[in-house]
């Protein structure tokens, strides 16, 4: 059964609103924003991204050091939002070495790593096919006509000509994309050149499109690997954003795209390898610096806790975490943006619990909800929560490993969102 929410909107201190809810009392409190962001439709927005993080070479991702050399990935992601023209982010932000590409191109995909033949567009920079990216740069492709539909994946080829390695890449992605044979088949529409299936992203970390009149700007989806969609079924795309951006392109009259920047593993306060740098020093980039963005949902610091808690990482207090989330608020109100704060979800029974970490859990959770320092707060903890015991999952959200929601939870999860009070 999917909970109901209940907003309650007040000004300057934020309460709860408990109602009962399939048995268990839930409380989502959401908080009128100090200035409100004006209603215009913004030129370019964010309707696909993906984090960036050091590259890693695993059994479904080669992107280490070793590196890919003479061949095309095509990534399969999923557009958050329509658009009539579209241009597209690369990146070699972690990259120890210039990463040559010689062919980019955006397609409709299909099934598989097939696509639409008759939608493939190259993509060029600076009208050029081809570009070198220093290390630790992104560059943007030319803009091109090209119709980007909600909810219709689509296929980014990207054909490297030389050993790149490390590549900047995302992992966790619960998506299929492709790895191809020797040879440039960014082209090519068939899949029978992409004979091995990946579980990354790799080189592409954004998809911008020239959106509709109704369109106010982007909700970025700022966390961890609850965020990031684990636990979710491969290729569904059911991660909560995905499921808020369908929301969004179901309501009638203005509308926000919703871009993902989750990372599995990922921690508020300190880098976590292959997981990412801190929440801190990704920050700028991936939430402030996206197109359009109006609005942040801030999702993180279970990793903190439970990374403590085995000793992996310094001791880590709740005054920690607040004080890192104060940071981040600043920063998004210095750029003008709204900050929305998601309480941490249960995690008694995940492999890195601890009595201790649970009560850092709760004073976090606390503070969230009743400091006022946020523009608003999102109770996911209570939505997600066993109405017989808040401190796990209700098993009907739980993926199996107590850490994170199924389907039926991220479902959950997106439903108790208000969109008015973002799109306001």
């Amino acid at each position: 059964m999917k909970p109901n929410s209940t907003i309650a909107q007040v000004l300057r201190r934020p309460r709860s609103l408990s109602v009962a809810a399939g048995g268990a009392a839930l409380a989502v409190a959401m908080v009128l924003p100090v200035t409100a962001a004006a209603a215009t439709t913004p030129a370019e927005v964010g309707t696909w991204t993906a984090s960036p993080i050091a590259g890693a070479t695993s059994s479904s991702c080669p992107a280490g050091a070793g590196g890919i050399a003479n061949q095309t990935v095509r990534d399969i992601v999923y557009p958050s939002i329509s658009g009539s023209k579209v241009r597209v982010r690369l990146s070699n932000t972690f990259g120890t070495a210039p990463l040559g590409v010689g062919a980019v191109s955006i397609a409709v995909a299909k099934t598989g790593a097939s696509t639409v033949a008759s939608t493939t567009r190259a993509l060029t920079f600076g009208g050029k096919k081809t570009i070198s990216i220093p290390p630790g740069a992104e560059v943007l492709s030319d803009w091109v006509d090209f119709s980007v539909t909600q909810g219709q994946d689509l296929a980014l080829s990207v054909y490297v000509p030389e050993l790149t390695g490390p590549a900047t890449f995302h992992a966790a992605t619960e998506q299929n994309s492709f790895l191809s044979t020797t040879g440039n088949f960014a082209k090519t529409a068939g899949a029978a050149d992409f004979p091995t299936t990946i579980s990354c992203w790799m080189f592409a970390d954004g998809i911008d499109v020239a959106p509709a009149a109704r369109v106010l700007g982007s909700v970025v989806a700022f966390g961890d690997s609850i965020t990031d969609g684990v636990g979710s079924n491969v290729n569904a795309n059911d991660r909560w954003p995905n499921i808020l951006a369908r929301r969004f392109d179901d309501r009638a009259g203005k509308t926000l795209s919703v871009v993902d920047e989750g990372i599995s593993g990922n921690r508020v306060l300190s880098d976590a390898g292959t997981a990412g740098v801190s929440a801190l020093a990704r920050f700028g980039r991936d939430a402030l610096a996206q197109p359009g963005a109006k609005d942040i949902i801030l999702l993180e610091g279970i990793n903190d806790i439970g990374q403590s808690d085995l000793g992996t990482t310094p001791l880590v207090t709740s005054a920690d975490l607040i004080a890192g989330y104060q940071q981040l608020i600043a920063q998004a109100h210095a750029a003008g943006l709204r900050i929305f704060g998601a309480t941490l979800t249960p995690f008694k029974g995940a492999f890195y619990w601890s009595p201790q970490g649970e009560q850092t859990r709760e004073a976090v959770n606390k503070w969230i909800l009743t400091s006022g320092a946020f523009d608003g707060t999102i109770d996911f903890a209570a939505i997600t929560a066993d109405p017989d015991d808040a401190l796990v999952y209700n098993p009907a959200f739980d993926s199996g490993d107590h850490l994170h929601p199924n389907d039926a939870g991220y479902q959950a999860m997106a439903d108790a969102i208000n969109l008015k009070t973002l799109i306001n």
